[in-house]
């Protein structure tokens, strides 16, 4: 992110939630439906903006629940945040209100970046984006003015083939603004999903070694070769939407999916379906039954994190212990027993020896063995310990050694890399927009009762009676244009798929806007949506498609 990407990686928060809640005078909620997706973090924003009159803008194309706690909502065109955000630098940087002690000591490149910004005036932001030249002076104001400030991200922002950045221009903004390093600022992407952020520490990349070592880089491979008895690539490998894909292909002939239900929430889903039918061996490790369970010639029954002990590592980069509350049930077996003994059954097969005689197969027998390992090669984990979480320690990553108390905000006095470089960044459109045939735009994501695929929440008795099928919300004035009127219902049809569901009219979305989600297999949204992905981190585009809506059915005929 623009500089500020380090060896501890770029998609973690640099602060803490309650930093941000007890310190933060202004707040920038931008991609990001926190009090419905993050709902605990939500709580806690709520209550600072009603105990300590925090000024909050939340940015968001729908009007999400959080912007009844804003003092202003900027209701950007879905994929123009680039621009938004450069229309606001370029104000801070009219009124001489970015930090220039900050910029001086510890930034490089921003003369370049200066340079671009000031090619997007109010005027012309206000044209891309939708926003009125009033409100971007407005939240300029608010965001430069009341120090410190705290930038909180999602996938609003990342799910675009500018995904990268986006996040990067949200850099620079802190970076002109001087909240680097400091209580209650700082740039702080919130997590999709539990764990993911350990997933990623731990080297669920295809580029990286855990603790983000590069797979490139001979000293790290070296370090792991020695490690792990066995020689390593020099190659980047693929992305899962790389993978799927690559089936049709002729690239990919197996394929060995852990708790993820790609059927369900890749996008295109259609041509993933496809994918999963043509792959020759297919093995699912799961806990219940789900889309891409259909397509599974092997299934591998893991547990629950009842079942499980390990740890998780949270978005504020926060290891917490898990303990384990009932036995495994049934066949079913914790994943790292599941993963070491399938390990050492291929060893076997293949009659495969080591590099180095001592490694004799994989020797786990806890959890606690496999955090050991982690500790000795990950720095950034090197102090965690069993016994230290065991005592209750809040340990934030990177905590170099035994004796030190973690890290609470990342970016004190310097960067990792040395100085915070800006990153000249232009406006680019979504890579699908609406024409003729297909004249709304799509933008997809949950809601509240539901979970990603909705393969644990659809089982719940007491979600489905609240939330119990698709919904598509349409704003009031595209109803009426195209006769629509609440619980009818519509086909929403992309150049990818359709799918049928009941219309919610409201004016939660913005006029030429479309918004459904993904739980529910036989209204998926991800039937619609574009496999376009960002050329850097692989992400698709999730957020923004063109489609076209009709009536299909009212209750009343």
């Amino acid at each position: 992110m623009a500089g500020l990407t380090t060896s501890f990686g770029s998609g973690a928060m640099s602060n803490s939630m309650d930093d941000i809640a007890d310190f933060a005078r202004a707040i920038l909620v931008i991609g990001s439906n926190t009090t419905e997706q993050h709902p605990v973090f939500g709580t806690m924003l709520r209550r600072a903006v009603r105990r300590r009159g925090v000024q909050l803008v939340v940015a968001d194309p729908r009007r999400i629940d959080l912007v009844d706690f804003a003092v202003l909502h900027l209701q950007q065109k879905p994929g123009t945040d680039i621009a938004l955000v450069n229309g606001l630098m370029n104000i801070v940087l009219e009124k001489g209100w970015e930090d220039r002690t900050f910029i001086a000591g510890r930034t490089e490149g921003f003369e370049d970046f200066r340079e671009t910004v000031q090619r997007y005036p109010p005027d012309k932001v206000a044209e891309i984006t939708g926003v009125p030249v009033e409100q971007l002076y407005r939240a300029a104001e608010i965001l430069a003015l009341q120090k410190p400030m705290a930038v909180i991200w999602a996938m609003g922002i990342t799910q675009h083939i500018v995904g990268v950045h986006n996040v990067m221009n949200l850099a620079n903004l802190q970076m002109l603004l001087g909240n680097m390093g400091l209580p209650g600022g700082g740039v702080n992407p919130l997590r999709g999903q539990n764990n993911v952020q350990g997933a990623c520490d731990m080297g669920g990349l295809p580029n990286v070694y855990p603790a983000y070592q590069v797979v490139t880089n001979p000293e790290s491979r070296r370090k792991f070769e020695t490690a792990w008895g066995v020689p390593l690539p020099d190659k980047v490998g693929l992305t899962a939407t790389e993978m799927i894909p690559g089936v049709l292909q002729d690239k990919i002939h197996a394929l060995y999916i852990l708790g993820e239900d790609p059927a369900t929430s890749d996008p295109d889903s259609g041509h993933v379906r496809k994918c999963l039918d043509g792959v020759d061996f297919l093995v699912l490790q799961e806990i219940f039954p789900s889309e891409t369970s259909q397509f599974a010639d092997v299934l591998l029954p893991g547990v629950t994190f009842a079942e499980k002990e390990g740890t998780f590592t949270n978005t504020e980069r926060r290891v917490q212990l898990v303990r384990k509350a009932i036995e495994p049930l049934g066949q079913a077996h914790p994943d790292w027993q599941i993963i070491t003994d399938l390990a050492n059954l291929m060893l076997a097969a293949g009659e495969r020896q080591p590099v180095d005689g001592t490694h004799a197969g994989w020797q786990y027998q806890t959890p606690a063995n496999i955090l050991s390992e982690i500790c000795a090669l990950t720095p950034s984990y090197a102090g965690i310990s069993y016994a230290r979480l065991e005592k209750g320690e809040r340990l934030q990553w990177p905590v170099p050694n035994s004796d030190h108390p973690g890290t609470p905000i990342l970016h004190i006095n310097k960067f990792a890399r040395g100085v915070g470089k800006f990153a000249p960044l232009e406006d680019i459109p979504p890579a699908e927009i609406p024409d003729d045939d297909y004249p709304m735009l799509l933008s997809t994501g949950r809601v509240l009762y539901h979970w990603h695929g909705g393969s644990m929440t659809r089982r719940s008795a007491g979600l489905s009676a609240i939330y119990n099928q698709a919904l598509v919300e349409v704003n009031p004035e595209d109803a009426n244009r195209l006769g629509l009127k609440n619980q009818d219902r519509l086909r929403v049809t992309s150049r990818r798929g359709a799918i049928e569901a009941e219309a919610w009219i409201t004016d939660r979305v913005p006029l030429g806007v479309v918004y459904a989600n993904f739980h529910f297999p036989d209204s998926s949204a991800n039937e619609l949506t574009i496999a376009a992905l960002d050329p850097i981190a692989k992400i698709p585009e999730y957020k923004v498609c063109a489609v076209r809506v009709e009536l299909v059915q009212s209750p009343e005929s």
